[in-house]
């Protein structure tokens, strides 16, 4: 019994210590947002000439990157070229641009400078609308 009593204090001493210590641990920063790349490289890219472009970087593991290409690839037109760049296929671009999430859905002009952005999967209304709105205004 005695032995008992003295297994108990020592587990709520070790639990005592333990919340003690942890008060005095700050937690580890918290990254609040990822980014999208602010210009991109024409010609690392498909139709390079093309009015608009529009891409997703994407991974081949991510269900939400299947859905965003498959509103992306409806845009494409004579003026805008669309491309999915899925990350273990051109990791290199993945890594020039700094993308840390997916799916990123970049709408770039002619010299690249990106004029709209989506990090997650981007609403179809919403994207389509600023795709139409960029050549409107072109």
């Amino acid at each position: 019994m005695d032995r008992l009593i003295i297994i108990g204090a020592v587990i709520v001493i070790a639990a005592v210590v333990a919340l003690i210590a942890r008060r005095g641990q700050r937690d580890a920063p918290v990254r609040t947002g990822h980014t999208a790349p602010v210009q991109l490289d024409r010609s690392e890219f498909v139709r390079p000439d093309a009015e608009w472009l529009v891409v997703v970087f994407s991974s081949a593991t991510c269900a939400s990157c299947a859905a965003a290409w498959e509103k992306v690839r409806h845009l494409e037109s004579s003026v805008v070229a669309v491309q999915d760049v899925e990350l273990n296929e051109s990791p290199e671009l993945h890594e020039r641009y700094r993308i840390d999430a997916v799916p990123i859905v970049v709408v770039a002009d002619r010299e690249g400078a990106t004029k709209r952005s989506f990090i997650g999967p981007p609403p179809t209304a919403e994207l389509w609308a600023a795709v139409a709105e960029l050549r409107e205004t072109d």
